[in-house]
């Protein structure tokens, strides 16, 4: 069934066709019908099958035929997602497929200020799409009526209804009209969450499962036994040899971000870092530099897993292994995205083999072992300091020349050097 055969505005239709959007996605096919119908649903799919269009084309299609009816007024639509990254790309969705619609949507985000954003509350909103921090901070100052609900959202629904979020969220569905529809999105669900799911609403859930596997089958999986002082060295390896690719690197702090970004700048690798300590202007250049290619390698925490579709990315390389085993799921499945084949490395040493246990047991299947011997980590130091050395060399040679440079400029009418006094160091027998 193509797009062209849905029950829907030809706007839509129209803005589909201009993207590229022939035939829904399997998550798209199943949700879709159901959301048009007014249902509550609860839909898990793999990363990179499509989820943020399962929701978007049938609430802009509501939403503008209601608006033509002349039956809306205030917000009719409320998406919560969990990070500023994933909320600007939802947002991004709706203004794209609603192109030719008459539907208005707007981003609330914090990190940027909140002027522009009141004054296009001010002129009226039909979908807002939020993280809860401003969400809830404009709410309070009075400049977001949430009393015309129709629809709330909540993307990444297993993290927005974890222990982090969970009191935002109820805090929320208590001000929101109790006649409403209410959608849950997410690759990743257990059984707790779930019932916190069901807990929420008081129609029925039309639930979507995903396939067993929670990875797609296009992404190629491996893992390499190698100690923490090693990872570098190997890490520059895998670029080396994949001078053309795109590689997003995702390591489990912001300290450990910059020290690997500064390892492989080091050695001549261009490279950039996104983590929540970045200002919010910077996290989006970066998003964008990075899926136009400006560069091709993009050190990530967990705040870049969730949700964040940039095309193109060959590999993603667990530097760390993530603290539990879902957030492999959401790391990985930047790669290998829509029909796009991805590869995925994971570095594993000694202490994180419990953790790489849980996820193969998440999973329900195990993780191809790559066979790394002592030789080839001695070859891959060799390698690296080998590289190291030349740099260094060069480096000598550099400061030799502006040596010489010096003493030609320095040399006395005698023609005899000025002596050299090394600075911030004392003579021993000074100090005796």
């Amino acid at each position: 069934m193509k797009f062209e055969q849905y029950n829907i505005a030809v706007e839509i239709k129209r803005s589909l066709n201009e993207l590229g959007f022939t035939r829904p996605t399997d998550i798209q096919f199943k949700a879709i019908q159901s959301i048009l119908k007014g249902e509550d649903v609860l839909a898990i799919a793999q990363t990179g099958t499509g989820k943020t269009a399962a929701f978007v084309i049938p609430i802009l299609n509501n939403i503008h035929k209601q608006k033509i009816k002349k039956k809306i007024q205030g917000i009719s639509s409320v998406v919560i997602a969990p990070t500023h990254e994933l909320a600007l790309q939802i947002a991004k969705a709706f203004q794209q497929i609603g192109k030719y619609t008459q539907v208005t949507t707007l981003c609330l985000i914090g990190g940027v200020g909140q002027d522009s954003q009141i004054t296009q509350l001010a002129s009226g909103v039909d979908v807002l799409v939020a993280t809860p921090g401003r969400l809830f901070d404009l709410k309070s100052q009075g400049h977001v009526k949430l009393n015309h609900v129709k629809i709330l959202v909540l993307d990444e629904a297993d993290h927005m209804l974890d222990l982090g979020f969970i009191k935002d969220i109820r805090d929320l569905t208590r001000v929101l009209p109790k006649q409403r529809q209410t959608l849950f999105f997410s690759a990743t669900i257990n059984a707790e969450i779930k019932k916190v799911a069901y807990s929420m609403v008081t129609n029925a859930i039309r639930i979507q499962i995903s396939p067993k596997n929670p990875v797609a089958k296009n992404i190629r999986h491996s893992v390499a036994f190698i100690e923490m002082d090693d990872k570098r060295f190997f890490l520059e390896r895998i670029i080396r040899e994949n001078p053309e690719s795109k590689i997003m690197i995702f390591v489990r702090t912001i300290v450990r971000a910059e020290r690997v970004a500064t390892a492989m700048k080091r050695v001549g690798i261009e490279c950039q870092t996104i983590h929540r300590n970045k200002e919010e202007v910077e996290r989006q250049e970066t998003i964008l530099s990075f899926k136009e290619s400006k560069f091709n390698i993009l050190i990530a925490t967990d705040v870049s897993a969730r949700g964040i579709d940039i095309p193109g990315i060959d590999f993603v390389i667990n530097y760390d292994l993530p603290l539990n085993e879902e957030m492999y799921v959401h790391r990985v499945g930047r790669t290998g995205r829509g029909k796009n084949k991805g590869i995925a490395v994971s570095f594993c040493s000694t202490g994180e083999k419990t953790v790489l246990g849980k996820i193969e047991g998440f999973l329900e299947q195990p993780i191809d072992k790559l066979d790394i011997f002592k030789k080839d980590v001695l070859t891959t130091r060799e390698l690296a300091m080998e590289k190291k050395a030349d740099w260094r060399s060069l480096m000598k040679e550099v400061e030799e020349e502006m040596v010489l440079l010096k003493k030609k400029v320095r040399k006395p009418a005698n023609n005899k050097e000025i002596p050299r006094v090394r600075k911030g160091k004392k003579s021993r027998k000074g100090n005796k």
